[in-house]
């Protein structure tokens, strides 16, 4: 639900660099006040203490309204988890506006590049590996779950959200069913909740009937199931900056491709 906010931000941006450059190629470029790379970086660079501003904003009203500092109690890093999952926020708004930029800057008009990104943070959403896992993609799909930035960026915030935490069911989420004749919940379960497919916790071991289960004992289990991992967060934070780089030289090279007039080869002869 955050990064539905990539749309509304595209929509922001696009129109104003559109406004912005039809002024600088009528006006500015051509009286030569100032260069087209000082255009395009002070354009990047202008949208990065509003991304910091609202980054504050969203860290203050999502991350501790919801609880997930709770999470990082048991395993004391509150502070270090609360800390990276601003920086995750950060640059979750600082790859939107590189993005944006990126696409607009070879683009004519502001309705066709809002178009472009939109069907690209839809793909980089449905191949990020939580609204379907990487196992059920034709294996010619995979290299989008390679190549989507937000793979890693949803890896990070979920594992720093919810790792390392023991999970307790509601009753209405429990499993009921009796064990075989003879057999305790505990001698019948316990080689499938040890098992990598298994998980999960009973209610009480030495019932004989009406066993109470629920398949989820620890919050890493689940995060297992979305190919999630804690260890990674650090690494995830390192190439989420490795996306916004490109897309800030993406941005620049693309005016310079498609925007920028070219001298021409040919030489006049003098009379």
């Amino acid at each position: 639900m955050l990064f539905t906010i990539f749309g509304q931000l595209v929509q922001q941006i696009m129109p104003h660099f559109v406004t912005q450059r039809a002024l600088y190629e009528a006006r500015e470029r051509p009286s030569k006040a100032y260069s087209w790379k000082a255009f395009m970086i002070s354009n990047i660079v202008v949208e990065l203490p509003w991304n910091t501003l609202m980054a504050i904003f969203i860290f203050f009203c999502w991350y501790y309204p919801i609880g997930l500092y709770r999470n990082a109690e048991p395993t004391g890093a509150v502070t270090e988890r609360g800390g990276l999952m601003f920086l995750l926020i950060w640059e979750f708004l600082l790859f939107t506006s590189t993005f944006t930029t990126m696409v607009i800057a070879a683009i004519e008009t502001a309705e066709t590049g809002g178009n472009i990104a939109q069907l690209m943070f839809s793909l980089t959403l449905v191949f990020c590996g939580v609204l379907a896992s990487p196992n059920v993609f034709p294996r010619f799909w995979i290299f989008m779950y390679r190549v989507s930035p937000f793979t890693y960026l949803v890896d990070a915030m979920l594992s720093v959200g919810v790792a390392n935490t023991a999970v307790v069911c509601a009753a209405n989420e429990l499993r009921h069913f009796s064990p075989p004749s003879g057999q305790t919940c505990f001698e019948y379960m316990n080689a499938f909740i040890n098992s990598p497919y298994g998980g999960g916790y009973l209610i009480d071991n030495n019932a004989t009937t009406d066993c109470s289960y629920c398949s989820l004992g620890s919050t890493n289990q689940f995060l297992a199931a979305v190919s999630s991992t804690y260890e990674h967060r650090w690494r995830n934070f390192g190439i989420l900056w490795a996306f916004i780089i490109f897309n800030a030289f993406a941005a620049v090279f693309l005016y310079w491709l498609v925007r920028v007039p070219k001298k021409s080869g040919v030489k006049t002869k003098k009379a």
